[in-house]
């Protein structure tokens, strides 16, 4: 398997464009990378699955069902650092 060296930010804009194509956010540009998904109704416990979903069959990654957790899965920050963390040699090692 080849490994592009992706940045936190190219992993952020997959996870926004992924967002937009799959629920409703009136202004994607205007949703905060910081805010939560579930706060402003544009996921729910459903919506987490998918998010799930996404992740692991974009990123070729397992998400564990302990990891399932607001601080890794409710905003495109959290998200982001997420994936990076599960992808990153250093933390794999």
């Amino acid at each position: 398997m080849t490994m592009t060296m992706e940045t936190l930010d190219d992993y952020k804009e997959q996870i926004r464009a992924f967002l937009a194509s799959n629920f409703y956010v009136g202004d994607i540009g205007a949703l905060n990378d910081e805010a939560s998904l579930l706060d402003q109704g544009i996921i729910d416990s459903t919506g987490v699955l998918e998010v799930v979903g996404f992740i692991e069959s974009t990123y070729g990654i397992t998400v564990d069902d302990s990891e399932i957790l607001p601080e890794n899965l409710d905003s495109i920050h959290g998200i982001g650092h997420y994936v990076v963390r599960k992808i990153s040699p250093i933390a794999n090692a």
